[in-house]
């Protein structure tokens, strides 16, 4: 609980992409979208975040490389997504089973496979921008048996609209004054992640 915690805040993620590096990073964003515990990971705030920390501001280094860091967590999205897809094929019908746990809840995985069937491989690039669908998307469409090509597809597309773009906003906010309140930054960013859910549950609500 206390590394999830410094995940959300702007000193814990300088302490410790300065003891670990950029592997933090990445093991984190392959985690959110590779495996079915790490819904609750960070994603879109944590690559914001590391964006900021390539830019030198006054007496603060950079702590990343930027074009190192796009690399690396284009990459770890890519494969995250693609062990998520085998994961729903290996395991898709014994897991629509299983009784709700602190890491896996069915409903998420009711929402993403709903989200799947309405949007088919178009989904797998929405779910990059919306949390929780994007730990469990990539596992409803292996559980669909989507094949492995057209997947991989959609799977790169999606990393590549998601990892850069979110970096190179960080590299703006790293290099402004916004960087001195990169706490709100995330803030920001969580609540803006956030809102697709909060915009769909109301639909759902209306709807019944």
């Amino acid at each position: 609980m206390e590394l999830v915690q410094q995940l959300y805040s702007e000193e814990g993620l300088r302490l410790l992409v300065g003891q670990l590096g950029l592997g933090l990073l990445a093991v984190v964003i392959f985690a959110e979208t590779g495996l079915l515990a790490g819904f609750f990971l960070p994603g879109d705030s944590l690559l914001v975040t590391a964006g900021v920390f390539t830019v030198a501001n006054g007496e603060r280094p950079a702590l990343l490389d930027p074009w190192t860091t796009i690399a690396v967590l284009t990459a770890a999205a890519i494969i995250g997504d693609s062990t998520g897809r085998w994961l729903g094929s290996r395991f898709g019908e014994t897991m629509r089973n299983r009784a709700d746990s602190w890491w896996f809840k069915r409903r998420h995985l009711e929402a993403a496979e709903a989200h799947y069937r309405e949007r088919g491989g178009p989904s797998i690039v929405i779910a990059r921008y919306i949390p929780i669908l994007r730990t469990f998307v990539p596992f409803a469409a292996g559980m669909g048996g989507i094949a492995p090509s057209r997947f991989l597809f959609w799977n790169v597309l999606g990393a590549l609209l998601w990892v850069p773009p979110l970096i190179l906003l960080g590299r703006f906010v790293g290099g402004s004054p916004l960087a001195e309140k990169l706490h709100h930054v995330i803030l920001a960013v969580i609540a803006v992640s956030f809102l697709p859910l909060v915009v769909g549950a109301l639909r759902r609500r209306r709807r019944g």
